[in-house]
């Protein structure tokens, strides 16, 4: 209903849409899919379709006020421009008149960006803005040879003076009154505003007015998904206020620079001193450190859920270790994260500030780590950390890691953490284990053990002619109580197949089995693959896919070379 609603609304070019739309009663499908929707995609190029709402489409736009939990804005908005009235008088009913609290900026535009967050959680307002709405517009744009730079050019940066951090001591629910000061046009017919409870005014109509003061909203979740340093910096100076932020997500498609994740770090720290603040879930990527985990934990200590992409410039200069006694202030104190994403791009992976955030982190439940490039022996002290120091972890997610001779400290750990769910994907379990089948029953002992597990994933592990091994899983009087299985892409061939059903049917599982068997060579031998699923399925609910080997060869020559390029660098 989502998508078509926004086809519709937008007047697509979609074959299936011109084809029906004739047939289609367009206010009444609108005005139904409205009370159903609860994300609305506010797509600035198309004024005609937003000018509707403030018409025809009147109703409609009372409609969504009411449904709508979430907006989403894409495409450049230069608030100076009189046809973008239309666009901000929308986002003012939604966000402030209307029920969404959450907000997806998906443009770079810092001066729109300053607009949407001032009086919706935050008091900051950024110079270039205020000017905006309170003078005239010759005295907000200057030639940039005088120093400053035109807002009216949003891909251009916003100068570092301009977003000092600076907001009065007022309670964020509350907003400042704007005067409604018009700017001129340059052909100067005309006046406009910028500001929210003017355009209220401006647009509506008598018969649809309200009594009193417009209301103002609150945005709890926020997602910047490109958020370049200028948008960085203004949302820096705005966060200090932004007391009813729960939800922080900010994305950049390059790497941030360091003076700009520690100007969110001092942000975050201001914020957090707060005894109102509500921040518990950060989002960001990329990070140019791994250090910035615990740095950026440290900043905002009541983050309960954390996730970051790390990726370390090529060639780059190292990580000034010496600027962290400025950034820290307690980096033993205990932390209250119970979800921790780790997934990073680098050769060489410091392990040290990731076992020292998990120390620091007793009620963590869920952690998953992808991308660690450790030298030999290193994992044993993540596993021995978490054997340690999470004894509340419920679901380990460990991704494209190098655990082959971590044997032992996995079994430990299994006996030591109650976990439910664990995901062991492309970490080359076997690759040095010299009995492998043996090594692999003292991990399925040991998984017995665990009356709490229920999904195990041992996905790109290279099982093949072992797989049999794990329907010993179901065996004996203590059968496991894993309800899903994922071996997908472990190069199981038919006859492995057909083995594992034999001896799964042996010992049946005590339930209905998820089993994900996907991206398996079953083509090499049809007959005999068929045969192995169609035995399986009395006990197994099967994930399987069509599947070419010779289609996969390519793709498989390049992954092995790629592989020991890297281990070559790591050797």
């Amino acid at each position: 209903m989502r998508t078509l609603f926004t086809l519709i609304f937008y007047g697509s070019t979609n074959p299936f849409v011109k084809r029906n739309i004739t047939n289609l009663n367009t206010p009444s499908f609108l005005c139904a899919a409205a009370k159903c929707i609860r994300h609305f995609l506010l797509m600035t190029g198309l004024h005609k379709s937003l000018e509707s709402l403030t018409a025809g489409h009147r109703p409609l736009l009372n409609l969504l006020e009411k449904h709508i939990k979430s907006v989403s804005v894409s495409h450049l908005i230069d608030i100076s421009k009189r046809k973008t009235q239309t666009v901000l008088y929308v986002l003012h009913r939604l966000l402030d008149h209307g029920e969404s609290k959450e907000l997806v900026v998906d443009m770079q535009c810092p001066i729109m960006l300053a607009w949407l967050l001032y009086g919706r959680g935050s008091e900051y307002v950024n110079p270039k803005l205020k000017c905006l709405m309170h003078s005239k517009k010759e005295s907000c744009f200057s030639q940039e040879a005088s120093g400053s730079v035109d807002i009216a050019s949003c891909s251009t940066g916003l100068k570092t003076r301009d977003l000092e951090y600076r907001y009065d001591e007022v309670t964020p629910s509350k907003r400042l009154k704007l005067e409604s000061v018009s700017v001129e046009e340059d052909s100067g017919t005309a006046n406009f505003t910028v500001d929210p409870q003017a355009l209220c005014r401006t647009f509506t109509t008598s018969d649809g007015s309200l009594a009193g003061p417009c209301p103002w909203g609150r945005i709890d979740c926020l997602e910047i998904r490109q958020c370049g340093s200028d948008s960085l910096q203004v949302l820096n100076s705005a966060l200090p206020t932004f007391l009813c932020l729960r939800s922080l997500t900010l994305h950049s498609f390059s790497t941030f620079r360091a003076s700009d994740v520690f100007g969110l770090a001092r942000a975050l720290k201001q914020l957090s001193e707060s005894s109102h603040n509500s921040l518990t879930d950060l989002s960001i990527s990329v990070l140019p450190y791994t250090q910035f985990v615990e740095i950026l934990l440290d900043s905002s200590p009541r983050v309960s859920l954390l996730h970051v992409e790390i990726q370390a410039v090529m060639g780059g200069p190292s990580f000034p270790l010496h600027v962290l006694s400025t950034a820290e202030s307690d980096m033993s104190e205990e932390l209250l994260l119970e979800k921790l994403t780790i997934k990073v791009a680098e050769l060489h992976t410091d392990l040290h500030f990731i076992t020292s955030v998990l120390r620091r982190s007793p009620h963590l439940t869920s952690l998953h780590i992808a991308g660690l490039r450790l030298p030999t022996g290193s994992p044993y002290y993540l596993l021995t950390t978490l054997s340690e120091s999470n004894h509340c972890l419920r679901s380990l997610n460990l991704e494209d890691m190098k655990l082959s001779d971590s044997l032992p400290e996995i079994i430990n750990l299994l006996t030591n953490c109650k976990l439910e769910e664990l995901h062991f994907n492309d970490c080359r379990l076997l690759e040095k284990w010299s009995n492998k089948k043996e090594n692999l029953q003292q991990l399925v002992v040991a998984l017995k053990a665990v009356p709490s597990l229920h999904t195990l994933s041992l996905a790109q592990n290279r099982l093949a002619k072992n797989v049999s091994v794990l329907a010993e899983l179901f065996s004996g009087s203590s059968p496991s109580t894993v309800k899903r299985l994922n071996i997908s892409s472990n190069y199981i061939q038919p006859a492995e197949l057909l083995e594992f059903a034999e001896t799964l049917r042996n010992h049946h599982p005590p339930h209905q089995l998820i089993l994900d068997l996907r991206k398996n060579p079953g083509d090499r031998d049809p007959d005999t693959w068929n045969t192995a699923l169609m035995r399986l399925r009395p006990f197994c609910g099967l994930l399987v896919e069509g599947w070419k080997s010779t289609d996969t060869m390519n793709f498989l020559c390049v992954t092995v070379d790629i592989t020991i390029q890297l281990k070559n660098l790591e050797d």
